[in-house]
C-alpha cells in the first residue's frame, strides 16, 4: 500500500464526508433560498420528462445497488447468493440501469447546452456537475467491462472490504483493501468521493430535500375574484 492509496482512499473519504455535512449545514443555515434544484422545465419542456425520468430511475437503482452491494457483509449475502453470482447480478443490473441513466444524462446535457433559454439561466456549477456525473457514470460502466476479466468476484470483495472498513473507521485497512485493484476502479471511487465534496455547492442538495414543512404550515385562504 502506497501513501497515495492511504491519502486517497483512507483519509479522503472522511474529508469528503466532513465537507459534505458541514457545507450542507452552512448552506441551509445561511442561504436557504439557494437550496433548490433550480428547475428549468418552465423554460423548455421539450424532452424534459423523458430525460429526467430515465436519469433519475437509473441513478436511484445504481445508488441502491452500490449501497447494498458494498455494505452487505459476505456472511449475510452468502445465505442467498454466491460471490460469483452476486457479481454477475451487479454487472447485468448495473449495465441496464447505468445505460438508462447515461441516456437520460446525455439528453439533459444536450438540452442544457443547446437550448438558448435553458443555457442562459444555467450557472457554471449547473453545467459542471452534469459533466462530473457523466464522467463518473462512464467510469462506472467501464468497471463493468473490466469486471469481465475476473468473474470470480475477487475485486468486488476488495471494494466491499474498502467500503465496510471505511464505515467502521479503519482507514489503513480500507486503503490496504483497495490498493490492489486496477486504476479504473480507483478513479471511479475517487470521483464518487469528490461528488460528496461538490454536493453542498451545487444543485445536488435537492437530493435530500422534501417538502415536509408543508405538513405544519397554516392554511392559506384563496378567494376568486367576483
Amino acid at each position: 500500500m502506497s501513501k497515495w492509496d492511504l491519502l486517497a482512499f483512507g483519509v479522503y473519504p472522511y474529508v469528503a464526508l466532513a465537507v459534505c455535512l458541514i457545507g450542507s449545514w452552512a448552506r441551509f443555515d445561511l442561504s436557504q433560498y439557494t437550496w433548490k434544484a433550480g428547475s428549468s422545465q418552465m423554460l423548455s419542456n421539450k424532452g424534459m420528462r423523458l430525460a429526467s425520468n430515465l436519469f433519475h430511475i437509473g441513478v436511484l437503482f445504481v445508488l441502491a445497488g452500490h449501497f447494498v452491494g458494498l455494505l452487505t457483509p459476505a456472511a449475510i449475502y452468502h445465505t442467498v447468493i454466491s460471490t460469483e453470482n452476486k457479481q454477475l447480478l451487479a454487472m447485468v443490473s448495473g449495465g441496464i440501469f447505468g445505460g438508462l441513466c447515461l441516456i437520460g444524462l446525455l439528453m439533459l446535457i444536450h438540452r442544457r447546452l443547446t437550448d438558448p433559454r435553458v443555457r442562459a439561466t444555467s450557472s457554471v456549477s449547473d453545467i459542471l456537475i452534469l459533466l462530473v456525473l457523466l464522467a463518473q457514470l462512464v467510469l462506472g460502466l467501464l468497471t463493468i467491462v473490466a469486471s469481465t476479466q475476473h468473474l470470480d468476484g475477487s475485486v468486488m470483495v476488495l471494494l466491499a472490504e474498502w467500503a465496510q472498513n471505511t464505515v467502521l473507521l479503519r482507514p489503513e485497512e480500507a486503503a490496504a483493501a483497495i490498493a490492489p485493484v486496477s486504476l479504473v476502479y480507483k478513479l471511479h471511487v475517487f470521483l464518487g468521493l469528490t461528488l460528496f465534496v461538490l454536493f453542498p455547492f451545487t444543485r445536488l442538495v435537492h437530493v435530500v430535500s422534501a417538502p415536509i414543512w408543508y405538513l405544519g404550515r397554516r392554511y392559506q385562504i384563496v378567494r376568486q375574484k367576483a
